[in-house]
This record gives structure tokens, sequence and C-alpha cells, in this order.
């Protein structure tokens, strides 16, 4: 977009008014939502007003619809709940309400209204809209409103953003406060789980969801349940028979604890409750364990909002009242149901005493640790056993393949390793590519048939080794798979990487506490360095997540002038009610323009105005338990790279040897477009900046506008990145949901 087409765009927005209210239960990144509504919305010259208390305050009007400001939102993304409160409103039911918020909006010359919440608020949202001429046509009946007023608002603009920790809204894949509520869950979990090993333990946890069991079951994913219970597939006649038996087999393999979930709202396949104090006492009556209950409730709701959550039916409902499960199940999703199939399998009641497939699969990690490794490890070694095969695992990656430090590994190896960080295995840098001769004979001295490499930059470099090592070595030809898991997210096939989520969460922890150390002292600027190599991933997503002024990056180049204009800016808003100014620096960004540059030209700058302090996070963004989405999404990538590799090794299978020579032998698992797919790792070279160690082309880069509208900078938008930006727009809001 030309300066010329942006200040059009501007002028059409002047004099347009929009209105924003979150309403039903509250959810976190609801405020990070009000936030980036409003400053977009005063970004293209539009009037934004609060509607505080949701419905009812439209309803009421007067005091509770207040135009907002820039100001006005600041320090909002890290607050959990509703900053403008949100409330079950009566009136607004029945059309006598309605009207009244109708005459509320027409009088402030509001057409255009963002409505967070639920189903139930979206649904008010959609017949507050079919109405809105008939609501019109009687105000002006009844002398409330001028011919004049009604063809200034002859329309309703409605845009949805579907806020609920449920995940319960058909059309969205994450609800927002979806993710932030698996981490209070998981966060629990965790802290139960070691009281519960301590004294042998069984734990009934209960969790929120009303009709969904989207957080019950990835909350099992998520820790390794011994069990769920879901509304969507209610268990077989006899669960308490199969129950009991899967709690003494686990105790009998050596396990000293025991988990359950139950969704709220779980049920038997004749629709009667399921209740977390039924499962209790079944427990305490057969098996005579240590048992108790958590109710989670309300807990769920409170606390910071996740980084995804502050960048992010009722066909269901009556399936399941019809007892339609099978249907009920199909409309949650593709999602829902992947979760549901690899729950199944890695809660196998008996796991396979004898190696029935005699196939030899191998496990190791490469490259830097990161949050999600253990998880994909687990997942993977207990999928090929279930399948049958023979599974090894490898120690300190490709050297220790070429070293011979291999073990095999039994169901009870990987136990509890879900919620662990690091690697439990050892990871090392090192690529096979000087030790090939030592790899290719461990290979067959172990009879490796097939190798599952989990890792990140160097796992994917590793891979195209070893193809390229076939040319000399017949062993080598073998299937392999990579799963990417790195906190750079940096792998080329692959939107995410295991271990980001987690290392984003950790920057924005980091940034919020750092910013409220700063409260109630004169104003400051943070300048903090984050890792990723050349990839400016976690600066750029910390960067929205957390409200950043600026995020330097090497994808987009950067010189003084940039920086000095970036300066000017913060001392500018400085002189503002503003306080706080954060400034995120990729690590290798720049190799001149270095933090303490950046730090200095700042506290150079700002004097008088603002004080400045540096921040480099270094290796704590690698620590940590992984996230919600990291156990998650590692225990499905693990799961899918197993499933594919027997495949492949069947395939190989020639005159008593695998022998696979093909592309598509060697390949990278990446998420792309929301689905999990493989691409022959040799395809990939093509698309790979191998200098920089990062995908020449990379999906995020996308979303760096928002950062300076978000900042408050005058920008001017190329016609791909307006286009790119209302796309966001759109699929953030779920408007097509309403």
């Amino acid at each position: 977009m030309t300066h010329e087409e942006h200040h059009a765009a501007k002028t059409l927005g002047i004099g347009k008014a929009i209105a924003v209210l979150t309403s039903g239960g509250d959810a976190q990144g609801m405020n990070a939502a009000v936030r980036a509504v409003v400053r977009v919305g005063i970004f293209t010259g539009a009037r934004v007003f609060f509607v505080h208390e949701g419905y009812q305050g439209l309803v009421d009007g007067g005091d509770h619809i207040k135009e907002a400001t820039w100001e006005s939102v600041s320090m909002m993304l890290q607050l959990g709940g509703t900053v403008i409160g949100s409330a079950r409103c009566k009136d607004f039911r029945d059309r006598e309400g309605r009207l009244r918020a109708a005459h509320n909006l027409v009088k402030l010359g509001i057409t255009n209204l963002c409505v967070i919440g639920g189903d139930g608020s979206l649904t008010g949202a959609d017949t507050f809209r079919s109405e809105w001429s008939d609501l019109l046509s009687d105000l002006q009946k009844a002398g409330k409103i001028t011919a004049e007023e009604v063809t200034k608002s002859s329309y309703l603009n409605i845009v949805g953003l579907v806020g609920s920790i449920d995940n319960d809204f058909c059309g969205t894949d994450m609800t927002i406060g979806t993710d932030s509520a698996l981490h209070r869950i998981v966060e629990i979990v965790d802290a139960i789980t070691t009281t519960a090993q301590s004294h042998q333990r069984t734990f009934v946890l209960e969790v929120m969801g009303r009709h969904c069991g989207y957080l019950a079951l990835v909350t099992s994913l998520s820790c390794g349940a011994d069990w769920v219970f879901i509304p969507e597939c209610p268990p077989d006649d006899d669960w308490e028979e199969h129950l009991c038996r899967r709690l003494s087999e686990t105790r009998t393999r050596g396990s000293r604890l025991n988990i359950i979930i139950v969704a709220e709202g779980a049920i038997d396949k004749n629709g009667k409750p399921i209740t977390s104090e039924d499962i209790k006492n079944l427990v305490v009556k057969r098996l005579g364990y240590d048992t108790r209950v958590t109710v989670l409730g309300h807990v769920q709701r409170g606390g910071t909002p996740s980084a995804f959550d502050r960048i992010l039916t009722k066909d269901v409902t009556k399936a399941m009242d019809e007892k339609r499960f099978d249907e009920a199940m199909k409309l949650r999703g593709r999602s829902f149901m992947n979760n549901w199939e690899v729950y199944k399998l890695l809660a196998h009641v008996r796991p396979p005493v004898s190696k029935t497939g005699l196939h030899t699969v191998a496990v190791m990690n490469v490259g830097a640790p990161a949050a999600g490794m253990n998880a994909a490890v687990r997942s993977t070694v207990r999928i090929g056993l279930i399948q049958g095969n023979r599974v090894l695992v490898v120690h300190d990656g490709f050297e220790g393949l070429a070293k011979g430090q291999i073990e095999e590994a039994g169901w009870s190896y990987v136990g509890g390793w879900t919620g662990q960080g690091g690697s439990k295995l050892g990871t090392k840098r090192t690529l096979p590519k000087k030790n090939l001769e030592q790899i290719s004979a461990n290979i067959t001295k172990f009879n490796i048939q097939g190798l599952v490499i989990i890792g990140g930059f160097e796992a994917y470099t590793g891979g195209l080794e070893l193809m390229e090592g076939r040319k000399q070595f017949d062993e080598l030809c073998i299937p392999f798979v990579v799963i990417p898991a790195t906190v750079s997210n940096n792998v080329p096939g692959s939107d995410f990487s295991i271990g980001a989520d987690t290392a984003l969460n950790t920057i924005c922890t980091t940034c919020d506490r750092i910013k409220q150390s700063a409260a109630g002292t004169k104003r400051r600027v943070f300048i903090i360095e984050t890792m990723g190599g050349y990839c400016g991933y976690l600066a750029t997503m910390a960067g929205l997540a957390a409200g950043a002024d600026a995020a330097y990056i090497f994808e987009e180049p950067f010189t003084i002038r940039d920086l000095q204009a970036n300066v000017e800016h913060l001392v500018q808003k400085m002189k503002t009610t503003v306080k706080r100014g954060l400034v995120l620096r990729n690590e290798k960004c720049n190799e001149n323009y270095t933090t303490d540059f950046i730090f200095n030209l700042y506290s150079e700058e700002g004097k008088g105005i603002f004080d400045s302090r540096k921040n480099v996070l270094g290796h704590m963004q690698q620590g940590g338990s992984p996230t919600p989405f990291d156990r998650n999404f590692a225990t499905k990538m693990g799961a899918k790279a197993m499933n594919w590799m027997s495949g492949k090794i069947k395939e190989s299978y020639r005159n008593g040897r695998i022998f696979a020579n093909t592309p598509d032998s060697g390949c990278v698992l990446g998420m792309r477009k929301r689905a999990l797919v493989f691409q022959p790792v040799t395809e990939l070279k093509e698309q790979t900046d191998f200098e920089h160690r990062i995908p020449k082309e990379q999906w995020w880069l996308k979303l760096r506008p928002l950062l300076k509208i978000l900042a408050k900078y005058e920008i001017d938008l190329d016609t791909s990145d307006h286009a790119h930006l209302e796309h966001i727009t759109r699929k953030r809001s779920g408007e097509a949901a309403v």
C-alpha cells in the first residue's frame, strides 16, 4: 500500500466507530484481544469504544460505553480475565433489551461491534445483527431516533472472537483462553504428580469444559494419564472392571502413582453422569488404593495468559444428547479425533511382551536440548512397542550412535518422561559425516532397520549427510525420519518445532516480570536479547505477545537510521502516560549492532526521558518443563513418525534385509498448514539457507507489520502485507464462525 492509499484508508476510517465487549465466562487472552482491537482500530482512523460489563453494558449504556485511547490499553497483555468486565445478561436475551442496546449504539454512531466471548455470546451477536433493521425501524417509530440516524446506522458489522477455555466452538481450532487453561491444569497436575509418587496415591482430577472434553483429553496426553473420561466418547459398559484392571497392572509394572482425568461433563453410554467422587469410591472399594480427588474449578480461568492466547457447538451437543457419540467425535474435528486416537494407543492396557513385528527401530536426540524432546521419545518408544517392534534408544546423538551407546527400551523405560524438560537421552550437535563408517557398523551390529531423529537444524543436516553417505555404505540404506525439535524453530519443512512454544512462554513470562520489576519507578526501556541463532521467530512472536516497541531480527535488515527512528519513537511515547518500553533483539540479528550497542544508543538518546536496562535471557529459554502444546505436539509427532516408520520398513524389506534408497525413505515430519506431512530431506535443500541455518521462506514474517501497528508506528503497508493483515484479522477473529 502506498502512502497515499494508506492515508486514504485512514480517511475512510475517520468517522467510523467500533465498540468492543467481552461477554460470558472470562478467558485468559481476552485483554490481549481487546488491546489489539483498540490499537488496530485507532490505526485505521476509527473511534473505538469500550463496552463495560458485556451485553449488560450495551443495554444499560451511559458510562458503560466509553471511548478508548491508545494509552488506555497499555500494560494489559499480561493480565488474565478481562479488564473491561464481563457479565451474563438476561436483558439482552429479550427483544426489549436488544432494542435498548441498538438505541445506545445509534446515538454514539457505532456501526461496528466486536464481541469476544463463547457460544452464547456469539449466538446473541448474530441474533442482534439479523434484527438490526427491524430494531432501527421500531426505534424510529417510537421517536427515539431520527430518519437521518437510521440512514447513518443502516448497517451493523459484527466480528466475533471466540473466547472460551472450553474450546467448544466449531469453525476454529483453538479458542482464546484454552491454551492458558491447559497451562494452569498441567502445572497443577505436575505438582500433584510429585506428591502422588511420594505416597503411592491415585489422583482423580476433574477439569472444566462443560460438554467438551478437549481440556481433559489434551491434559491426559500432556501428563500421560492412566485414564480419561470425556463426554464425546463414553466408556464401555464394563468400564469399572476395565479401569481397575488398568490401574492394578500399572502398579504391578512398578508405577507409584495413577492419574485419572475427568471432564466435568463426563457421562456413560446411557447419559448418566460419571463424577470424580464416583471414580474415587470405585477405586477405594475395589483396589483399596489411597485415592484423592481434586476439582480444579475456576483456577483454570485465572492467571497470566500464555503466549499463544496473547497472539491468537451446538451440533456436537445435539449429537451427544441423541447418543450419536461417533458422530459427535467427528464433529469435534480432525485434531480432536487425532488426540483421541493417540491417547488410546498410549494408554494401552497390556503392552506387548514379545516383539512379534521382528523389526528394530532406534530413536535419538540431536542438537541442542528442547523441552518436549522427552515426550517425543516416550511416544515413539511406546507406539513402537505396541506395534510389536524392538525399540532401541541412542544416547548422545550421532556421536553415541558411532560409539555404540545404544540400549533397548521397554514400556517402563520412558515412564514419566512427558513432563520432563531437556533430553533424558542426551543430545549433541555432532554431525554424522566424519563417523559414517562407525555408524554403519553399529547399524549392522544392533540390526537397526529404521531411525527416528528428534532434533533441530543438526538433525536435518545430519539426515542429509546420511542420504549422501548411502553412496558409500549400504548399511545407511534404512528409512529415517526427522522430528523438528528446537527452540529456534528453524528446521525447513515445518511451521513449528517442538520446544519453541516453551521457549516463547519463558520469554513472555520473563518480559512480564522484568516490566513489573520497574513498577513505581521512573520511565524505563528494557532491551532484551533472545535466542534463535539467525532465526527471528522467538523475537518476533515474543514481541507480539509481550507488547514490544521493536523486535530486531536478521531476516528484516535494519540500519542506523532505523534504530534512530525507533529511539525517537520511544522518546515521544515516553512523554505521554506510557512508562514502560520493551525492545527485543534476536541474538544474531546484526553483527555490529549488538545488544550492548543498542542499549548504549537508547541510554544516550533517552537521557532525561527514560532509563534503559538490558537483559540477555540465554539458556533459560531452553530449560523448564514443556508447555501443554509442546507435550501434545511432541506426543503426536512421535506417534505419527513411528507409524510411518513401520510402513516404510515393510516396504523396504527384501530378501531378508532392509534396503531403502529412494528420496522418500529419508523425511522430515513437519507441521504444514495445520497438517502433519512427510517431506524428503533432499527436496527441502532448495528451500534452505544453509549459511544462516534457516528456511528461505518463513510464514511468521508476514506477522511483522502487526508489531509496528500495535506499537503505534506510522507505517506504510505494501499490498501483500495489507492483504495478509486483513486475512490474519479475519482468521483470528473467528469471523467465519459467526
